[in-house]
């Protein structure tokens, strides 16, 4: 089994989408964006991905300045190229310009020391889905408890 360490999740986006496919993908990082990674310091709120000119780029990731980096320092929100087969990138356009869906990065981690990002597949929840989702997970936790209760 490989080890994965999870720096960042984006625990909002499985709340906001619906999650069709999920699809590993490299990342192309600075040497103080590493650094900074591996420390934890990093937020994929907002974030998203854009397919231009054949190449995956991710939007809005934030990664804080690595503290000892001084001079050679990365802009925290610049876009990053994401690495992916041409297959995947092929079939990720046909997907996102016929049905409307949006790529969305999950998390985050190191894989045998290399950064990846999960990006999800993802096609936005409606407000009444989210409720409905929301009503679901309360009714099973009133189940749960109430089975807990009449066990004790």
């Amino acid at each position: 089994m490989e080890e994965r360490k999870v720096v960042i999740e984006n625990r909002k986006a499985r709340h906001e989408y619906h999650i069709e496919d999920t699809f590993e993908a490299g990342i192309v990082l600075t040497g103080t964006e590493v650094k900074s990674l591996r420390t934890g310091r990093g937020n994929l709120q907002d974030s998203f991905a854009r397919i231009e000119n054949g190449e995956v780029f991710l939007y809005n990731m934030h990664i804080s300045p690595y503290e000892q980096g001084n001079r050679f320092n990365h802009d925290p929100k610049r876009p990053r190229k994401l690495l992916l087969h041409k297959m995947e990138i092929n079939r990720l356009i046909g997907k996102v310009k016929e049905r409307g869906f949006t790529l969305v990065p999950l998390r985050v981690y190191f894989k045998k020391n290399w950064a990846k990002v999960e990006l999800a597949l993802a096609k936005g929840k409606k407000l009444y889905d989210r409720r409905q989702d929301i009503a679901a997970k309360d009714a099973q936790r009133d189940l749960e408890r109430a089975l807990r209760e009449k066990y004790k």
